[in-house]
């Protein structure tokens, strides 16, 4: 990278422009009432390169404008999750074109408001491991097998760097990154990566089940919920408890549905909600 003379200050400011739903070429896009379904559907490992990136983030941003959309499943309809980057994309010629791509797709996972479910049923590799860190919630079956191997190829994974000491700690990340070796999806449960492990004949039962919880509770509240957990991370404790006092007093309070939910409990009934 070094002889092109650009250094990764540029990362972000590259222009791609967002492909439109209706032309995606990898990502099945799809939405049904309260749930937002974005699936890989690159045969057959799913690797990622620079359109495919871009449709992740282009379809996320879209779910995140839809006020009645309360859950975004990400999942795949090939035998892997993902398989990382195209090697064949991975060249010193685009190799900012294609981070600026990845970059938009994992700001795009990091900052919708909506809560974000991932189904990992096969292998995920690299990119496809990232993908699956920066789920909200993250089913797996025994299929599903987790690796960071960028190191065997002589880079590193800059998102997983960055994100996996916060889910698993800085010892077990360094371990990760740095041996690039394969772990179990029960092994990704054990470390905090992964919230279900279920056998194959029940992974739909199981994503139905946990899409049946979330969107049976109030959009906004799922949003504020979620914005109090996450930016009260890498916070000292008492500035944590101040972040989410906040965001419950000065945010939460003004919700019609915090007030439905209280009078349901008064009133021994089902609350209604009205997502306002």
């Amino acid at each position: 990278m070094a002889n092109n003379g650009r250094s990764a200050e540029v990362l972000g400011t590259l222009s791609f422009v967002p492909p439109k739903l209706a032309e995606f070429q990898y990502v099945k896009f799809r939405s049904e009432g309260a749930v937002g379904w974005l699936t890989l559907d690159r045969p057959e490992h799913n690797l990622l390169n620079e359109r495919m990136l871009a449709e992740i983030a282009a379809g996320i941003n879209s779910l995140g404008e839809h006020s009645e959309i309360k859950l975004i499943v990400l999942n795949s309809a090939a035998k892997a999750f993902c398989g990382g980057i195209e090697i064949g994309e991975y060249t010193q010629r685009r190799v900012f074109q294609l981070l600026d791509a990845f970059h938009g797709a994992f700001l795009a996972m990091l900052d919708t408001s909506k809560p974000l479910l991932v189904v990992v049923n096969g292998p995920a590799f690299g990119g496809g491991a990232e993908l699956a860190a920066l789920g909200d919630l993250v089913i797996a079956t025994p299929k599903a097998r987790f690796a960071q191997p960028e190191i065997k190829l002589g880079v590193f994974p800059p998102l997983a760097a960055a994100v996996l000491p916060y889910i698993v700690g800085p010892k077990l990340a360094l371990e990760l990154v740095l041996t690039g070796e394969t772990m179990s999806a029960e092994r990704a449960r054990e470390l905090g990566l992964v919230n279900w492990v279920v056998p194959q004949d029940q992974l739909n039962d199981k994503v139905n089940e946990v899409i049946a919880k979330v969107t049976a509770q109030s959009g906004p509240v799922l949003t504020m919920a979620k914005k109090a957990i996450l930016g009260s991370l890498g916070l000292p404790l008492r500035d944590g408890v101040r972040n989410s006092m906040k965001v419950f007093l000065n945010e939460l309070a003004d919700l019609e549905d915090s007030q439905e939910g209280l009078r349901a409990l008064v009133e021994k009934r089902a609350p209604k909600w009205k997502n306002r």
